[in-house]
């Protein structure tokens, strides 16, 4: 077994050369390899490239910790190692094993390849389970891909590996009280599933090794692994030479993007008329060509026929926590903290702006559902941008506060949709490049964008309130956050009002 690589020699074409002068790669740098040989070669080697990282992933990431510590106490008598230095962790682990007890980030280094077990469980008489702790509600493929890494190095330093496992967060849980971490976590045993995914592994992992030993970086074409599984931090850097309106930004049009661009093929406009494309996508691509958008005044007059006077434009923020932070929660379930609702009696009336903020560290929802009970009237269509966002809270609100169910029933018939024009194209701006989002559609109809605000897009309204209202920050700043989101809210509802004025001058 090998618990370490610095003082580590071998032979090889006749010379001796110190293992350590090797890059390794752990198991975060090898579910990065899969995704893209450039990312990893640029993590190990020029790290500086990188941008800082954005704080909706290190939120992902401090509440995975959290995840991570309470996973631990159903373990007793586990060995924590707290050491970051890998050099020391390796030591310590060595000494731990002797214990035959939990151990909480293990370490392991063998042939350039090193990890930490979340929690190295013993099991049978000699042999030890993986248990790798996850936020997410199920077991993810790139996390099969990272236990089957963690596995094959582990078995390379010479550990004995029985049974392997996931253990996520349990979706179906309510809490009721305390924390019940028998019921918030399921342990899921991956260990058949592990050997798809040895297949092949030794020669990816040579791959890498080769990869993050040359001297330059290697040239990957762009695509669909920009994105998936995860958002690529060198995707800004790497997507810089497209045009504006290039082939990615295309509505639907998938991997299809991809062969455009293994042909050369970089811009709409370029797209040859022998290409199979949809109704939406030939319009898009007249939009880009002429300049100007495509308007069908009679699905537009059909829509807006469909309203009912006075108008409520409704518009909810939510932000989630892995761990349930309240009574009658699940994992990762949104938590309703903002309402914004704009009324109007005509196109002509002054709008009537009501609005909501939960305040203090106690569940908002209570006074999110009795303050929008009050801001909205008994009659009138009520307005909202992607409708199974706002239908589903309600529905969630409905089943954990009984007692506005009926109420919530005829909130539902009441909704109409502001995306179903925009969805079918019957008005599409070039602007809006292949995107019907109301953070596309709003500037492209009426010249409003949320560039200049404070908090401009949904994920940042999230954190920012758990920051004011969960965090230890000046009651300048807490203020501050509270105005920012009080004016990111508002200018959804405002501005959906804006853009039912822009239509209907258009019939």
């Amino acid at each position: 077994m090998s618990f370490g690589c610095a003082n580590i020699r071998y032979v090889t074409n006749r010379k001796v050369i110190a293992l350590g002068s090797y890059k390794s790669l752990s198991k975060s740098k090898y579910i990065s390899g899969l995704q893209c040989l450039k990312l990893l070669w640029v993590q190990i080697n020029d790290p500086s490239r990188l941008p800082p990282t954005p704080p909706g992933t290190q939120n992902v990431f401090d509440q995975g910790h959290e995840v991570g510590f309470l996973a631990q106490k159903l373990f007793p008598g586990g060995i924590l190692l707290q050491s970051e230095d890998f050099g020391k962790n390796l030591k310590e682990t060595k000494a731990s094993l002797n214990l035959r007890k939990p151990i909480f980030e293990a370490g392991f280094s063998a042939n350039r390849l090193y990890c930490r077990v979340d929690v190295l469980n013993p099991s049978a008489k000699d042999a030890w389970d993986i248990v790798e702790v996850k936020s997410t509600n199920s077991v993810k493929e790139e996390q099969l891909e990272d236990v089957a890494f963690q596995r094959h190095t582990c078995r390379t330093a010479g550990l004995k590996i029985n049974r392997c496992y996931v253990m996520h967060l349990n979706g179906d849980y309510v809490r009721h009280g305390e924390i019940d971490l028998d019921q918030l976590f399921v342990m899921e045993d991956v260990t058949d599933q592990l050997d798809a995914h040895a297949i092949g592994l030794e020669e990816r992992i040579a791959g890498m090794l080769d990869a993050v030993s040359l001297p330059v970086c290697p040239e990957i074409s762009i695509g669909g692994h920009c994105t998936s599984p995860f958002g690529c931090p060198l995707k800004d850097e790497c997507w810089a030479y497209l045009p504006e309106h290039n082939v990615f930004t295309m509505n639907r049009l998938g991997s299809k993007a991809e062969d455009l661009l293994a042909k050369g093929i970089l811009d709409i406009k370029d797209i040859p008329v022998d290409f199979p494309m949809n109704v939406k996508q030939q319009i898009q691509q007249q939009c880009v060509v002429c300049g100007k958008p495509h308007i069908k005044p009679s699905e537009i007059k059909g829509f807006l026929d469909t309203l009912e006077y006075p108008l409520h434009f409704m518009d909810f923020e939510t932000f989630e926590t892995a761990v349930p932070m309240f009574d009658n929660l699940s994992p990762h379930q949104p938590i309703t903290f903002q309402f914004s609702v704009h009324i109007i009696e005509s196109l002509e009336s002054v709008p009537l702006h009501i609005s909501y903020l939960g305040e203090g560290k106690g569940d908002p929802r209570p006074g999110f559902l009795s303050e929008l009970k009050k801001a909205i009237g008994a009659k009138g269509s009520i307005v909202v941008y992607n409708q199974t966002f706002e239908k589903t809270r309600l529905k969630e609100l409905a089943s954990t506060f009984p007692e506005y169910e009926e109420w919530v029933e005829g909130m539902l018939e009441r909704i109409t949709d502001l995306l179903v024009p925009f969805r079918n194209f019957s008005y599409y701006h070039p602007a809006q490049k292949g995107s019907a989002s109301l953070k596309k559609v709003m500037p492209a109809v009426t010249g409003v964008s949320y560039d200049d605000l404070e908090i401009g897009e949904g994920q940042m309204a999230s954190l920012k309130y758990m920051e004011a209202e969960f965090g230890d920050i000046p009651e300048e700043d807490r203020q501050a956050i509270r105005t920012g989101l009080e004016v990111y809210c508002g200018q959804d509802t405002g501005g959906m009002i804006w853009i039912i004025k822009r239509l209907a001058s258009l019939e």
